[in-house]
């Protein structure tokens, strides 16, 4: 009654083991796709994980380095400046993991909670009243008056550009994990249960425990088993195409570092701007907004005092350039990955489960 291993010599074989040889072939080709993801997997996660750690570190960097510059260079709102500066930096950060925001949404939420503090705390420090409605009419004025020149549209165009690419390369390297743990858990078809019974263990039922199948008979039933598989190949080489681009986005005159640490100056610059522009600026929001109560007394408006920079930089440039050569390598091992897909029944046959070097091996219906 046998389904699978059927001969017409004397066999030892019966219907149930049969059965479990199709269970025994299933999850042994699972663990053997497993076992040649394993090294693919473990890069990409790897590289994830050094990926976001790096990312995080440059994020609180460049946080610290825009906060110190209130402290240093605007004391009187630097108190009131440190939730919208860690507002910022957080939706740079659920940008990056991909939320739906978006950058010029962040850095306009950012400058419109700054406007109001730079005007009554710099430019006009004598301001006493600063309600609700008064702070919340200075905002709705500051997209309309642009206190901020063109500092801010800068600063939105440099970080769009630079962590687009980044925000990309982390999709794209999560979609890689998908696509391999997908590939790992494809459903066998019972035609290629059958016909891996029959390469693998109808030996068994003759008593040739020892021999093992022919390359080019393996070759043939993994083909055919994976050929589903196997059709990821052009895909899986474009994806590798596309990593290869956001990479060398990154590392181009937009990268990540580079923007992130240069939001300090995007936004010392912008206060600069507004400052200069002081008298100008009093007259249009008394206009809209209306005259504010003010202190008495001759109280000037807060120096221009340049920003310092923090001695941060050396640590930095390590951190920059770790990242640039993880980088490179991780996109070196992907680029000899090409073929992964194409090769995947070779690299099955290859190894302990072929007869190489031998005169004898099986060939489906015997020894030959």
């Amino acid at each position: 009654d046998l389904q699978i291993c059927q001969h017409r010599a004397p066999t030892c074989c019966t219907r149930k083991m049969e059965e479990s040889y199709q269970a025994a072939v299933r999850r042994e080709r699972t663990q053997s796709i497993q076992a040649l993801n394993f090294e693919l997997k473990y890069m990409i996660v790897g590289h994830i994980t050094a990926f976001q750690e790096a990312f995080e570190s440059l994020l609180r960097f460049a946080e610290n380095r825009t906060s110190s510059l209130f402290e240093t260079a605007y004391r009187p709102v630097a108190k009131e400046a440190a939730e919208p500066v860690k507002e910022l930096f957080t939706d740079i950060s659920l940008y990056l993991l991909g939320a739906e925001t978006t950058v010029e949404s962040a850095a306009l939420r950012f400058f419109d909670s700054l406007f109001p503090l730079v005007y009554s705390r710099l430019i006009n420090p004598g301001i006493t009243d600063l309600s609700e409605d008064y702070t919340e009419c200075l905002r709705l004025t500051r997209q309309d008056i642009n206190p901020f020149g063109r500092y801010s549209k800068n600063l939105v165009a440099e970080l769009s550009k630079s962590l687009w690419a980044s925000r990309m390369f982390s999709q794209a390297l999560s979609l890689g994990i998908e696509v391999i743990n997908t590939t790992e858990h494809a459903a066998l078809s019972k035609e290629c249960g059958r016909a891996l019974v029959k390469m693998q263990y109808c030996p068994h039922c003759q008593g040739l425990t020892l021999i093992r199948p022919c390359v080019g008979y393996c070759l043939n039933v993994m083909r055919g088993c994976l050929a589903s598989v196997s059709e990821l190949d052009a895909q899986w080489r474009e994806y590798i195409s596309v990593l290869e681009y956001l990479a060398n986005e990154m590392a181009a005159s937009h990268e990540l570092e580079v923007a992130l640490t240069g939001i300090r100056n995007s936004v010392n610059e912008a206060i600069l701007h507004a400052q200069l522009n002081g008298p100008q600026l009093s007259a249009t929001v008394d206009k809209v907004c209306g005259q504010p109560k003010r202190q008495e007394g001759n109280l000037s408006s807060a120096s221009v005092v340049p920003a310092k920079e923090v001695t941060e930089a050396q640590r930095f440039v390590v951190a920059h350039a770790t990242l640039n050569s993880k980088r490179r390598e991780f996109i070196s091992y992907m680029k000899r990955s090409r073929t992964f897909y194409a090769s995947i029944a070779e690299r099955l046959c290859d190894g302990d489960l072929v007869m190489r070097d031998s005169s004898t091996c099986w060939n489906g219906e015997d020894v030959v």
